[in-house]
């Protein structure tokens, strides 16, 4: 399935919930999707904090699996071609230098 599939299963489901209505209580706008993102983000370091290796891999699924809907989300709502978005960042970064640009930071700020 490619991410325009399920993007528009993501669609389909928040329709399902009546939650692009105006009064609903779980309003699908940017603002709430990046904060249900951010929220969700963090429920995945819960799985880390203090060990090496999450206690749950099905519960670790299900955190990922909520990231990626809120991402799909957020983009959809944004009118952002995510497949689109991240082959364009991959090619950035294909040609971008970490430790290089590393060093030149650390450079600078002496």
């Amino acid at each position: 399935m490619h991410l325009s599939e399920l993007s528009q299963a993501m669609d389909d489901f928040v329709r399902a919930k009546g939650w692009y209505n105006v009064d609903s209580p779980r309003r699908q706008t940017p603002r709430n999707i990046a904060i249900s993102l951010s929220l969700e983000v963090a429920e995945i370091l819960e799985h880390y904090q203090w060990k090496e290796q999450t206690a749950s891999r099905e519960e670790l699924s299900g955190e990922l699996a909520d990231v990626a809907l809120y991402l799909l989300q957020l983009a959809r709502l944004n009118y952002i071609d995510l497949e689109q978005a991240i082959l364009a960042k991959l090619t950035v970064n294909y040609n971008r230098e970490w430790d290089k640009q590393s060093a030149e930071k650390k450079a600078d700020r002496r």
